[in-house]
């Protein structure tokens, strides 16, 4: 089944089940309010969601609206936890060894896939970061990575904004990401695995495998795509490698959230323009292909006025989680 949130005035939201081609909607009224109430009693409300999900696709909903990405908050709007992974190849953060890095964020105050991206001032070397994010059930400590595959309950989309210029001095102080890691925003949509399982080749067969989306990400900027680099196959720590390694001291409660960090493909360490045919989920990565390849980088960051736009299309072209689409405005923008 696939979810999202709806602006209400409130922090958290309505929760609304989504037509499995994103076309209508139905609130989730009656059955729960916000979705981690769904997160934190999963078995007992889950199916019920599951019930409206299916007359939503059969034509049965008796209050059904057309579906409006503008009207989405985050699925889940804040989060208990919110981590980031560097989990595919990256010419940022070369390592030798395959280990977890994961880095927390603020999970207070996520974006809707549509909300302005709003900062003080284009010198801050405004960053788009496209990647895959799972929001998990209660996940005991200890498990293996087989065993914390079970505990995703939802896949969605992410846009974890970096500020370039602020990161040297807070590497420096080893203290993680802080003012240069602003607020994530995420797809309009959250969809169960099983959604996936309509993505692939062949009956029964998914494009969710072994902790990994085997589809492609879209990202557009400014209208241009500048990536279509694939998923699954060279995510070197998959969901559940991610998940475990969180859990290796310590429980994690329903409702945090895991990222993948910018999904990337072969070509890391090259100095062939050709090992490069699936574009850029981040500008500081193109521009460290260009230094690589040139000696200084050529490409700009994100300036007021530009927009980006991540999604993923499934086999048969329609978008799985419904489009990132969002533009770079001044701190004093108005909401559009």
């Amino acid at each position: 089944m696939k979810l999202a949130t709806y602006q209400d005035g409130s922090r958290d939201g309505q929760l609304v089940v989504v037509s499995r081609d994103l076309a209508t909607a139905h609130y989730a009224t009656g059955i729960a309010s916000r979705l981690q109430q769904v997160l934190d009693d999963w078995g007992f409300l889950s199916p019920q969601l599951q019930d409206l999900f299916d007359a939503l696709n059969q034509g049965r909903g008796r209050h059904t609206f057309a579906f409006d990405a503008r009207q989405c908050m985050a699925p889940l709007p804040r989060a208990y936890q919110w981590v980031e992974a560097q989990a595919y190849p990256s010419l940022l953060q070369p390592r030798d060894d395959v280990g977890p890095v994961l880095a927390p964020g603020s999970g207070d105050n996520f974006l809707g896939a549509c909300d302005l991206l709003r900062c003080q001032s284009e010198a801050l070397a405004i960053d788009f970061n496209a990647g895959l994010a799972a929001i998990t059930a209660d996940v005991p400590q200890g498990v293996t990575p087989a065993q914390a595959l079970d505990g995703v309950r939802l896949l969605m989309l992410s846009n974890s904004t970096r500020l370039r210029s602020l990161e040297d001095a807070e590497r420096a102080k080893g203290a993680g990401w802080v003012q240069s890691a602003p607020a994530t925003a995420f797809s309009p949509v959250a969809a169960t695995l099983d959604e996936l399982v309509f993505q692939g080749q062949g009956q029964g067969e998914s494009a969710w495998e072994k902790g990994r989306i085997h589809l492609p990400l879209h990202t557009s900027w400014n209208g241009r795509k500048v990536g279509m680099c694939d998923a699954g196959p060279e995510m070197q720590l998959h969901f559940g490698q991610l998940i475990a390694h969180l859990c290796a001291t310590r429980h994690l409660r329903a409702g945090s959230i895991v990222g993948s960090g910018p999904v990337s493909n072969a070509g890391t360490g090259s100095k062939s323009k050709a090992q490069w045919p699936k574009g850029y989920n981040s500008i500081a990565e193109k521009r460290a292909m260009e230094t690589l390849l040139s000696g200084q980088p050529s490409t700009g960051y994100l300036q007021f006025g530009d927009t980006v736009r991540i999604e993923m299309k499934g086999r048969d072209g329609s978008s799985l989680f419904g489009a990132i689409d969002q533009e770079v405005a001044p701190l004093a923008a108005a909401a559009r």
